[in-house]
């Protein structure tokens, strides 16, 4: 087995607190580095053979330049429709569908080329959650309550809990002493569903079974990442999580962030203080379930 670099836990936790940091000119450098590569690879391949496929057929060289022609367009196309998508803020023309080669194509290729030049994986993958949260971000689609997931990892709530919450949130106590009664008390004042993943297994799962047009997940670099590449063309918003103590261990979560994405995703017709007030209720609570009348009509009785 291949020895870990790293010599102490403490720097361990420091390469990961690290990884949080990338910023999304490191994807697009690696875009660019990746695309530029492989086109000079396709130019060779398109000038090598060319004299020798004379000897199969007189029009072979010519068609084999179309085909090889047409992949070098198409990689120049990609790698440049990205980088100007992601400076200019939005979806240029011809390049509404960037996500989806960003997520398929160049995430992998991004890790190669780091992997080549030394850059950490996790690196690579923050920048890219951080780019695909900006495409992600660019949909004028907003999204009912029910249509979206707060999924949330199973590292965020505290490792002396003995309480099972993966397959029901409500099994929570709400002691405080993790984030998960803060995320229930924003789930239930916005009206979104709330679950915990212990793995990409899990998360499929509850995918699968809530459905939801949208997912707002909370994970490190690499779950993240890999959720995003899994539940595609689902569109997913990530926010990493705080790891104070080292990976998947008492983990935490900006709430600020995520309340700000839940606010940005859903119609506004749906935020708690645009929803239309139950009177029964307030009468309830109010009256203490009588009205004013109804008291006095039992204390002359």
């Amino acid at each position: 087995m291949k020895e870990l670099k790293l010599t102490t836990v403490q720097e361990f936790d420091r390469e990961d607190l690290e990884a949080g940091k990338a910023k999304k000119r490191l994807f697009i450098g690696l875009v660019a580095a990746a695309g530029t590569a492989v086109t000079l690879f396709l130019v060779l391949v398109l000038v090598l053979p060319i004299i020798g496929l004379r000897n199969i057929h007189p029009w072979a060289p010519y068609i084999f330049s179309v085909l090889v022609g047409s992949l070098i367009l198409l990689v120049v196309w990609a790698t440049v429709g990205l980088v100007l998508s992601i400076l200019f803020g939005r979806s240029l023309l011809l390049f509404s569908r960037m996500r989806g080669l960003t997520i398929k194509l160049f995430l992998p290729l991004m890790i190669l080329v780091g992997k080549l030049l030394g850059i950490p994986k996790d690196r690579i993958r923050s920048s890219f959650v951080k780019v695909n949260n900006d495409l992600v971000g660019r949909t004028d689609k907003r999204f009912k309550p029910g249509e979206l997931l707060l999924l949330m990892p199973h590292c965020l709530q505290n490792s002396r809990c003995k309480m099972r919450l993966t397959y029901s949130i409500h099994n929570c106590k709400r002691c405080g002493k993790c984030p998960i009664d803060s995320l229930i008390g924003l789930s239930e004042r916005y009206g979104i569903h709330l679950a915990i993943a212990t793995g990409g297994t899990i998360a499929r799962r509850i995918v699968v079974q809530r459905r939801p047009r949208m997912i707002l997940a909370v994970a490190c670099e690499r779950d993240l990442a890999s959720g995003i590449q899994d539940t595609y063309p689902l569109p997913v918003f990530g926010v990493l999580n705080f790891r104070p103590h080292g990976p998947c261990l008492d983990t935490n979560v900006p709430l600020d962030v995520l309340e700000q994405a839940i606010r940005r995703f859903m119609d506004p017709r749906w935020y708690p203080e645009n929803r239309p007030v139950d009177l029964d209720k307030m009468r309830l609570v109010k009256g203490g379930g009588q009205s004013g009348r109804e008291k006095k009509t039992t204390r002359a009785g």
